[in-house]
């Protein structure tokens, strides 16, 4: 295991001197003011942060990566100097993460950005770490890929069939209930990539979903892991996914028919379930609805259920993150022989695809979602990821189908026509 370090050194070295003002930036959007250097977002429909330039940063790995981090940061959070004239969550010194969907391989991060940016409904604010504050205006605009080239990842099509039917082997003979089955697909381009162009076109495609960029992981994510604001949590469950046709007739009628999917509602309890069982040691009361509903996204539709929970203990978002991770919507049921299965039989390393991406302010409140729909950019090229939930009735070409729509958002957000 790699040990926990952090660079520059100014998180130990001496304290942050943070300071949240309010500005008047209303009509600018947050993704105008990124510079290419260092970026990192979290955005819902216009809201939510960016930020740029390194304060300080922690780099950690193996099973103690959660604990690492709320580690490093209760010590940096109880050492800074804050100024913040906003008071919401969000404000004051703030952290965004990316963390490695299992104990090996892939390493975590988290990152304190010398300068944040957020929006709430009518208020924004400026945030700067040991930084004077810089002009808010519009940066560069960035460019689409140079020679976009798109091959197949650890494996191909009929390969990654044939471990579907491995898998629904496994469940037939009552190994487990359920595994969550990933591939990857590579692109490659002439130039590298100026991450601000796949963020700007999903921002746009998928304003229903969370764009995020953390240390070279980006994506929209339609699933939140954990939200924690003033003691209330809230987890978006998604499993069981259907493609859109473009027809709103035939989608209405296949959102119905998802709703009724005896494949795909098994599915999304196991998910339900899990994410309940692991909230419910730290919640005073809980709130899970009986049926979910249909999401519309884009390209897909899926089951969702919204769960709810008082918070009684001083879990951060972040460690209410680790309890959750990985839930059965990313992992499966049971979860242990679920995610034993998958280093088995998956054939390719995750890293952070799955894992919890977001970000958390020094009070613990925070958001965390998982790293879906989601690309890495790495020194040669980018990996695309895609996953598809696996059960007994589950069909190997129905889910590569799946697992193909399920690349769409990323996929389409690297290509250079406009959307």
């Amino acid at each position: 295991m790699t040990p926990p370090s952090s660079a520059p050194q100014a998180g130990q070295a001496a304290p942050l001197v943070v300071r949240t003002i309010p500005v008047d930036q209303a009509d600018l959007p947050l993704l105008d003011l990124l510079p290419q250097q260092d970026p990192v977002s979290w955005l819902r429909r216009g809201e939510g942060l960016v930020g740029w330039g390194v304060a300080a940063r922690l780099e950690t790995s193996g099973p103690t990566r959660f604990s690492d981090a709320v580690k490093w940061w209760s010590e940096t959070v109880a050492r800074a100097d804050v100024e913040d004239h906003v008071g919401e969550p969000g404000t004051g010194l703030v952290c965004f993460g990316a963390f490695a969907f299992a104990d090996e391989p892939g390493d975590s991060v988290l990152v304190i950005p010398q300068v944040v940016v957020g929006r709430r409904g009518d208020r924004t604010w400026l945030t700067t770490v040991s930084v004077d504050a810089p002009d808010l205006a519009p940066t560069d605009r960035p460019s689409p890929p140079v020679g976009l080239v798109f091959s197949d990842g650890a494996r191909n099509g009929e390969e990654w069939m044939s471990v579907v039917a491995d898998a629904v082997d496994r469940i037939a003979a009552g190994d487990l209930e359920k595994v969550v089955l990933a591939r990857d697909l590579i692109a490659t381009t002439d130039e590298p990539l100026d991450v601000r162009w796949p963020l700007r076109r999903l921002a746009e495609s998928y304003e229903m979903c969370w764009t995020f960029h953390v240390d070279g992981l980006f994506g929209a994510t339609p699933e939140m892991l954990v939200r924690r604001e003033r003691g209330l949590v809230t987890s978006r469950v998604l499993a069981g996914t259907i493609r859109r046709t473009g027809d709103d007739e035939r989608d209405l009628a296949l959102a119905a028919t998802l709703a009724r999917s005896s494949k795909d509602l098994e599915e999304h309890e196991y998910a339900v379930r899990s994410v309940a069982d692991a909230l419910e040691p730290h919640c005073s009361s809980m709130s899970v609805p009986e049926a979910p509903f249909v999401l519309h996204l884009p390209n897909v539709m899926h089951l969702a259920t919204d769960v709810n929970g008082v918070v009684h203990d001083l879990a951060t978002s972040l460690q209410l993150a680790e309890s959750l991770h990985p839930s059965a919507a990313v992992g499966g049921t049971p979860t242990p022989v679920a995610t034993r299965l998958i280093s088995e039989i998956e054939g390719m390393a995750r890293d952070r695809y799955a894992g919890p991406v977001g970000w958390m302010d020094g009070d613990g409140d925070g958001e965390w979602g998982i790293a879906l729909r989601s690309a890495m950019v790495t020194e040669d090229g980018v990996r695309l990821f895609a996953g598809c939930g696996i059960v007994a009735s589950s069909d190997p070409e129905a889910e590569l189908a799946e697992s193909q729509a399920k690349f769409v958002p990323v996929r389409d957000a690297l290509g250079a026509d406009t959307p």
